[in-house]
């Protein structure tokens, strides 16, 4: 079966290489048993591959389970998937069959599988190993020939490194991985989507399509999209639904774009899962962005008057504002900044009086650590609330847990 007819079996719209190449390596491992890590966005369409793989292989006539880990509570969770015995716990008032013994002899997807809590994750890693589970409350051992699918849109790596995830667990699901793209790397796809969508609502509610003129095509293709396909589609419904007029210009379709990302951006952005457990924010970053900026005009300033120096005199170019902005410089170089070194300099052109003769101090570059500056910040906060916590953590805008936390990592006394 090629790329495009899969593509029409299974409703996948789209043209980009990154896309076809993910279908491809689905089509291909779908004849054999080998296990499938599906990694990609959230709403970026994860859920089509594993159909794709049950469908064209061979278990194609045996049953086919898809469960979202990330839905079922850690205390019922083992139950779900490998069954209970009658009496094991308060509620089991029967014996009752886990997905993985249901699922025997074709396909179980396990969705957000990196939301399995760890004693969940070492049971399937039997399953992978062996085929071998235990219901809940018994001791007995069962056979299950099922062929495992998992999907997850968690940074698997930055996960084990936080002893969230087996590292053994992620190399057996990975036997094979597929790399779903977000919907922003498929620019040549999102117009054609959205007219897949809008033709589907138009039909659903019994009314006229909706139309891009040019001016909003260019906006929903530059868009981020950081929901993905499922952003897309739900836009789409909510403009054919609500507007009356049905040639939608870009005044209009920003209306039902976030503000927080309007536009793809180059700024660096934290995503789902990549924050979960940690303190590293957006605002850590923009701190790190602004010290480097510092950092650099430090450098530029240090460099303008060593060249002065070594030089003697201002180059001819040096007129009018350039030489006042010299000037500038050389009043901010003077600012006292910790250990200085001052200097006693002339700044001035062949043939004409000195301009300024002024001491110059070289500032020793001050520390640009996160760590520092967060110690900082949080000396801070305490000052001005008080030494109220509650209101020091709503100050810096994280909750009181992670204030708390901070306070005696850094051994802060307040």
């Amino acid at each position: 079966m090629t790329i495009q007819e899969i593509k029409n079996r299974f409703g996948i719209i789209g043209s980009s290489p990154s896309l076809d190449r993910a279908i491809d390596i689905a089509a291909q491992v779908a004849s054999t048993d080998l296990s499938v890590l599906i990694t990609g966005e959230s709403g970026s369409g994860k859920e089509v591959f594993p159909q794709i793989i049950h469908t064209l292989g061979s278990r194609k006539h045996g049953p086919y389970i898809a469960v979202n880990c990330g839905a079922i509570p850690e205390g019922t969770i083992d139950s779900e998937l490998f069954g209970h015995e009658k009496g094991s716990f308060t509620g089991a008032h029967e014996a009752r069959k886990g997905y993985f013994e249901v699922a025997n002899g074709g396909t179980i997807f396990l969705d957000e599988v990196a939301e399995m809590p760890m004693a969940t994750q070492a049971r399937l890693l039997r399953v992978l190993e062996s085929g071998e589970f235990i219901k809940v409350g018994s001791s007995k051992v069962l056979k299950t020939d099922v062929r495992v699918v998992a999907a997850t849109n968690v940074h698997i790596q930055q996960a084990i490194e936080k002893n969230k995830f087996r590292e053994d667990l992620y190399y057996r699901l990975n036997t094979v991985p597929i790399m779903v793209p977000p919907l922003r790397e498929r620019q040549q796809d999102i117009f054609l989507l959205m007219r897949k969508f809008a033709a589907d609502f138009a039909a659903k509610y019994r009314m006229p399509v909706i139309k891009l003129s040019p001016d909003a095509e260019q906006i929903l293709i530059n868009y981020y999209w950081q929901g993905n396909v499922r952003q897309l589609k739900n836009i789409t419904e909510q403009i054919s639904v609500i507007e009356r007029n049905r040639e939608i210009d870009g005044e209009t379709l920003k209306k039902y774009l976030p503000d927080v990302a309007s536009s793809k951006s180059n700024f660096p952005m934290v995503l789902k899962g990549e924050q979960s457990g940690s303190d590293f924010s957006e605002r850590d970053l923009l701190y790190k962005v602004l010290f480097d900026m510092k950092r650099d005009l430090s450098e530029l300033k240090k460099l303008v008057v060593d060249i002065i120096q070594h030089e003697g005199s201002l180059p001819e170019t040096f007129t009018g504002d350039n030489e006042r902005y010299l000037q500038q410089i050389y009043s901010e170089v003077n600012h006292p900044m910790g250990n200085e070194t001052s200097i006693i300099h002339t700044i001035q052109k062949p043939g004409v009086q000195p301009v300024v003769q002024q001491p110059i101090n070289l500032p020793v570059e001050e520390s640009l650590s996160l760590e520092d500056r967060e110690i900082e910040l949080i000396n801070k906060a305490l000052d001005k609330s008080k030494g109220k916590r509650k209101n020091a953590a709503k100050e810096l805008g994280i909750s009181e847990r992670t204030l708390y936390r901070k306070i005696n990592e850094y051994n802060i006394k307040k």
